[in-house]
């Protein structure tokens, strides 16, 4: 592990969230996060919860067919997904290069699809799913690429904490996630 990479597990999408949430709240300037991750594995899950770490208000979904989308909060959140770019040329129309980053933090689900796209200072975070004797769950692997990224994965990496039974002490971060301020509670 290079210094600044951090690894966190969750077992249920509320703690994927959570982790989002507590990112967000981490983030003080505008940065690209590229998400690398199989299909279900929770990329969108985790824009939600930074969504709502940001102060988004409104519900957040998967830009898969749009390629693109903006949400307002204490920092713009532009929302990308690459599943289905074809051309690199596609994003050119929407004006992608002044969301890199732009005013805001550029999320960018499939990151891998179009990796000569993003800037060189991001922060890769990447998914996977496994199975264990516990069941299902996720591996969360940040690695930060520049100076303002590992900040934020610092930041998020001391504020949480784990249980003594190991699961995720998620402690209120300010007004209740489940209200509509938060928005972890829509398709989590």
């Amino acid at each position: 592990m290079r210094q600044g990479e951090a690894f966190i597990t969750t077992r249920h999408e509320n703690e994927t969230a959570y982790i989002g949430a507590v990112l967000g709240g981490a983030i003080a300037r505008p940065m690209v996060i590229a998400l690398h991750g199989e299909l279900g594995t929770g990329k969108t899950v985790l824009v939600r919860g930074a969504a709502a770490g940001l102060g988004v208000t409104e519900p957040v979904s998967s830009p898969t067919f749009v390629l693109f989308k903006i949400y307002r909060g204490r920092l713009p959140l532009y929302h990308f997904d690459f599943y289905r770019l074809r051309e690199p040329e596609e994003l050119e129309a929407l004006g992608f290069d002044e969301f890199m980053p732009g005013e805001g933090v550029a999320f960018v689900e499939w990151a891998g699809h179009c990796p000569e796209l993003l800037p060189r200072e991001r922060l890769d975070i990447f998914i996977e799913r496994f199975f264990d004797h516990a069941g299902e769950g996720r591996q969360l692997w940040f690695a930060p690429q520049g100076r303002e990224c590992a900040l934020a994965v610092e930041k998020l990496i001391e504020s949480v904490t784990w249980r003594v039974n190991g699961k995720l002490n998620m402690i209120p971060l300010g007004p209740d996630p489940g209200e509509a301020g938060g928005r972890l509670d829509r398709n989590c």
